[in-house]
């Protein structure tokens, strides 16, 4: 008795900020290299998602600085709607604190723990208080917090509050203190460069220890926030089910079904309470455990339409990751897929994925995987992630490439999984569960990209095949029309159009005759081309036909600047007095599939 009653003088409730405190790697500030990518992505996360609410393209500053030998400040500022001054202590300093759990629609965050375990982190490594500000509208001034988390009560502690002068009209600022190391300097640009892919629409500055970096946008279109919806009667379990009943006692069962849930009018409730064997007039205070459980039986197996996919998810598209992988990445070919939307468990969800290949991709070793939840990066954890399985299973040896596990070569995969409830495996949100309807899709696109991939690596052998006789026949062409002028008695001819046009290049060539300076660019590839032709001499080239679309002079050296399109077979002309020389260069096509020459 005597130690029962000890044992239970030492039982007490725990906060849930005391909870994390001690198992912060749940949340995925496991180790002091990692915290720092963490807290970044917890704060962009916040950014972006405000934006987006407030409509408004995403403009947002990232800063890490080094202020002692293993404490770093961390920074992050966004262009957002602000938040009120009373609700500022609330987001930032109490564990499960937020606006969107209640809400079912496509989001970064949910739970209102992310910038809080943030904040809670900084102050376990460095005692130092997060300084955040905050503005709403230019009509007023800009608040400024120095705040801390009471762990016991998981409440926030405000030390300072003032207003302040702030440049930016709306908008937050955070800063964090911690111990950290930047041994995951690369991983953390690799995250913001990712974060940039997916959200083309965003602008992200960063400045690590003075050296910075800019991610643009691609597109100036604000995408649509989603909205939330209510749930479907699919993705119901019986706790819900009765806490929602006792929400509405005196409702009739025809009215609840109809008012809270999603796809469900007068006729499926009809089919719902038949099923059940409930009459459909029935009160919800009177309906008891057992009716509850049939009424749950009858809604999982009456047919419901999918949810509204197209108003709670707000996927990328395909033409917008095209953009974002050829701005990052420089590809030879890239192709992207959206998959019709899908539901798991009463979830909607859809996948997307791209492939990239060639370029400034690393030709040995396995595929470059890019996994993303809900438009985040999902940098660790590759390995336990249902998308890295997915890309594994794939054959990807029917489609061109070698493959061990993960297809090897110049590779890029990428994989976006888009849904109102994203079953990822731990609260970090570092993977994507295993559910059979999810890798199904990411399969099915994946497919469907390798058979595009297929086809342009065959396309690419037999245009190499091509380029192989042809450059073959051009060997031999110089010793031909060398024996040719010999027997005719005349000059050696030049031959540099008859190889431009077997070779299938652009051939630009400068010349001068008769005071005369003439360029001469021809498009023998079967490509439509945008050119940018640069002309460096010391002639001013004054009346130069067609006029250039720049022209400056520096020290004695002129500059020309033409832009001009090219259709296969196509010529362009220009030409100016002068004496010739300097230099001729045109970008806008491949060094590989371009001569140029002066004579």
């Amino acid at each position: 008795m005597a130690l029962a009653e000890d044992l239970a003088k030492q039982q007490k409730s725990i906060s849930v900020a005391e909870f994390f405190e001690k198992n912060k790697h749940l949340l995925g500030f496991d180790s002091p290299v990692r915290g720092i990518i963490t807290t970044i992505k917890e704060a962009v996360d916040n950014a972006l998602d405000a934006c987006e609410e407030a409509e408004v393209l995403p403009d947002i500053f990232v800063s890490v600085r080094k202020v002692s030998p293993d404490a770093y400040r961390v920074a992050v500022e966004d262009n957002g709607p602000g938040i009120v001054p009373e609700n500022v202590p609330y987001v930032f300093g109490k564990l499960l604190y937020g606006s969107r759990f209640h809400q079912i629609r496509q989001s970064r965050g949910q739970q209102g723990i992310g910038i809080s375990a943030a904040v809670l982190y900084a102050q376990l490594t460095t005692g130092t208080p997060a300084a955040v500000v905050s503005r709403t509208s230019a009509k007023v001034p800009a608040h400024r917090f120095s705040l801390m988390i009471q762990t016991e009560t998981n409440e926030p502690q405000v030390l300072e509050h003032e207003e302040v002068a702030w440049d930016r009209t709306h908008g937050t600022r955070i800063e964090l203190e911690f111990t950290s190391s930047l041994a995951a300097r690369k991983r953390l640009i690799d995250y913001l460069k990712y974060t940039a892919v997916v959200n083309p629409h965003a602008r992200i500055r960063v400045e690590i220890d003075g050296e910075a970096t800019t991610f643009e946008r691609v597109s100036d279109e604000v995408i649509r926030s989603p909205q939330a919806i209510k749930p479907h009667p699919h993705g119901i379990e019986l706790g819900t089910l009765k806490r929602m009943a006792a929400a509405m006692p005196e409702a009739t069962l025809e009215d609840f079904l109809v008012e809270s849930f999603s796809r469900v009018g007068k006729k499926t409730a009809e089919e719902i309470a038949g099923a059940a064997g409930l009459p459909i007039k029935a009160r919800m205070a009177a309906l008891g455990a057992e009716a509850q459980k049939a009424l749950l039986a009858a809604m999982q197996s009456v047919h419901v339409p999918a949810p509204p996919m197209s108003q709670c998810l707000s996927p990328i598209g395909e033409e917008l990751i095209t953009q974002g992988l050829e701005k990052e990445f420089q590809l030879d070919f890239v192709k992207a897929r959206t998959r019709p939307p899908s539901v798991f468990s009463g979830h909607p969800f859809v996948v997307e994925a791209a492939i990239g290949y060639g370029g400034k991709l690393t030709a040995d070793g396995t595929a470059q995987v890019m996994r993303f939840a809900n438009r985040v990066p999902l940098i660790y954890q590759q390995g336990a992630c249902a998308i890295t399985s997915a890309v594994s299973n794939v054959n990807w040896k029917s489609y061109g490439l070698s493959q061990a596990g993960l297809p090897n070569g110049p590779v890029l995969v990428l994989v976006h999984v888009a849904s109102t409830n994203v079953p990822f495996t731990s609260e970090s949100k570092d993977a994507v569960a295993s559910i059979p309807e999810v890798e199904k899709e990411i399969t099915l696109a994946l497919q469907d990209l390798g058979r595009e991939l297929k086809a342009y690596l065959s396309r690419r052998d037999r245009n190499r095949q091509q380029e192989d006789r042809a450059r073959a026949v051009c060997a031999v062409m110089p010793a031909i029309a060398e024996k040719v002028a010999e027997i005719v008695e005349r000059p050696v001819p030049d031959i540099s159009a008859i190889e431009g046009r077997i070779m299938r290049r652009l051939v630009a060539r400068k010349s001068v005759k008769d005071g005369v300076v003439r360029i001469d660019v021809h498009n023998h590839t079967h490509e439509n081309l945008a050119l940018v032709i640069y002309d460096i001499s010391s002639d001013a080239g004054e009346g130069a036909e067609p006029k250039p679309d720049f022209a400056s002079e520096l020290d004695g050296e002129f500059t020309r600047v033409w832009n001009c399109a090219l259709g296969p077979g196509e010529g362009w002309h220009a030409a100016y007095p002068g004496r010739g020389g300097g230099m001729l260069d045109v970008r806008g096509v491949d060094e590989a599939k371009k001569v140029v020459m002066h004579l």
